[in-house]
């Protein structure tokens, strides 16, 4: 039998969770910013509805726990058996609270001058990334966010959030340090990347694929390509970033990868990156394959004088050289490929990678010097390619690529701030089906760049 001072502690502690619930409000009522800083307007209504509906479940078990205990019902059960039952409220409760901080990292930001408005803009070339033409799957909103980091990471929308449920929103994290300049892009897209991959299901199908070539051809391939279909996730969004950006996708990779030589060459066979110097080979033969020019290989040529393979072990030289004896069938095996969500299209196909084209690119800025509105009318992950293409050239200065990229980012949050205003007002989504269970925190990885 449980005691009546039992019975009061746990009846305080869980109206006490009541009372602490009520601090969980909208983000609409406690998060200032100016409107062209704030986050799409899908994806606020998309996290207050989810946080509602978390926030309204909790708060209905709490009270019900409540009643129950009063009860004769729960008159039967121990002290320990009755605090088992609480504290299993108590931890969604804490599940609930990391899910506010989840958005609360992304939404809080918005009010900081300046940088909240760039990452609206950030936002903005986010969706132009993932929004494929084709109708191939209905793309989740996107919300970004700076944070101190090495790399950028992802928590991809519709995977479990803390407590189980499913995200409503893709949450990108992007490197404060990397501010501003066309090498953000590369980062922001190949997480954008990793959302659109899995909705396409490439990196399951392209698997299958790989396992084939790897049954059908020699023994003495067998090890890159196992090597390559391991790394295959992160490799699919650095294509994503590529046929978004073209060079500049490499150039970015390049910055991030461009650490101490032990590291550029700690060949790791069991993690899902490919180790820098040769995930930088794997990007230029991929750009190969979709722009073809010969800045491709006078990069690779900068690459490798960078970081020469000639001091490094037999063993390590004759993988990496076996790796790159295979990389030009490996891309055009990625980019060739036909899964049955692109119904009949390859992959390269629905990548905007006819306008990419270098001369296209400097066609395009060539253009823009004369008339800068024709800028402001282009997709913003064009506008990165174009940038960067020019510094890739020696075309433009960093501070000039600083000046237009600033300007271009608080344009774009600027002009979907105007639209959302002139829209028709939107009834918020219906909050999704209860599917709430009690158990012990459980978060989703977040997949690092």
């Amino acid at each position: 039998m449980r005691s009546a001072d039992a019975t009061r502690f746990l009846v305080n502690e869980t109206l006490a969770l009541v009372s602490r619930l009520r601090t969980v409000r909208s983000f609409s009522l406690s998060t200032p910013m100016v409107l062209a800083a704030a986050v799409s307007a899908p994806a606020q209504a998309a996290i207050n509805a989810h946080l509602a509906h978390v926030a309204f479940d909790l708060r209905r078990k709490l009270r019900a726990f409540v009643a129950w205990l009063r009860s004769p019902d729960s008159a039967g059960l121990s002290a320990a058996q009755t605090q088992a039952r609480y504290v299993l409220l108590k931890l969604r409760f804490n599940n609930l609270l990391d899910q506010v901080d989840i958005f609360a990292d992304v939404l809080s930001q918005r009010s900081e001058h300046g940088i909240g408005t760039w990452v609206a803009g950030l936002d903005v070339l986010a969706e132009d990334a993932l929004a494929l033409p084709g109708g191939y799957y209905t793309p989740p909103p996107l919300v970004c966010f700076l944070e101190r980091g090495h790399g950028a990471a992802i928590r991809r929308a519709r995977t479990r959030l803390p407590g189980g449920d499913q995200n409503p929103v893709g949450v990108i994290q992007i490197p404060r340090e990397r501010m501003i300049g066309s090498g953000i892009a590369s980062s922001l897209i190949h997480e954008v990347g990793h959302q659109g991959s899995e909705l396409l299901g490439l990196t399951t199908s392209l698997k299958q694929v790989l396992e084939q070539r790897m049954a059908a051809g020699p023994k003495a391939e067998a090890l890159p390509w196992q090597l390559l279909s391991r790394w295959l996730n992160e490799i699919l969004s650095d294509c994503w970033a590529l046929g978004h950006l073209g060079i500049t996708a490499t150039y970015g990779l390049l910055s991030v990868v461009s650490l101490p030589s032990y590291f550029v060459f700690r060949i790791g066979t069991d993690g899902p990156h490919p180790f820098p110097w040769i995930r930088v080979k794997i990007s230029l033969a991929l750009g190969a394959a979709l722009f073809p020019h010969p800045q491709w290989a006078a990069l690779g040529r900068q690459w490798e004088a960078l970081y020469p393979t000639t001091e490094l072990s037999a063993d390590k030289r004759d993988l990496i050289r076996r790796l790159e004896a295979v990389l030009p069938a490996f891309a055009g095996l990625v980019l060739g490929h036909r899964p049955a969500a692109l119904r009949g299209r390859r992959v390269a196909d629905v990548f905007p990678a006819n306008e990419r084209q270098p001369d296209q690119l400097r066609a395009l800025y060539d253009a823009w010097q004369q008339q800068a509105g024709q800028r402001e009318q282009s997709a913003p992950s064009l506008v990165f390619a174009v940038v960067g293409q020019a510094k890739a050239d020696g075309r433009i200065s960093t501070d000039e690529e600083v000046r237009v990229l600033s300007h271009m980012l608080s344009h774009w949050a600027l002009n979907r701030a105007r639209n959302y205003c002139a829209a028709p007002a939107l009834p918020p989504p219906a909050a999704p089906r209860s599917t709430l269970t009690l158990k012990p925190r459980t978060h989703a990885p977040r997949i690092k760049h």
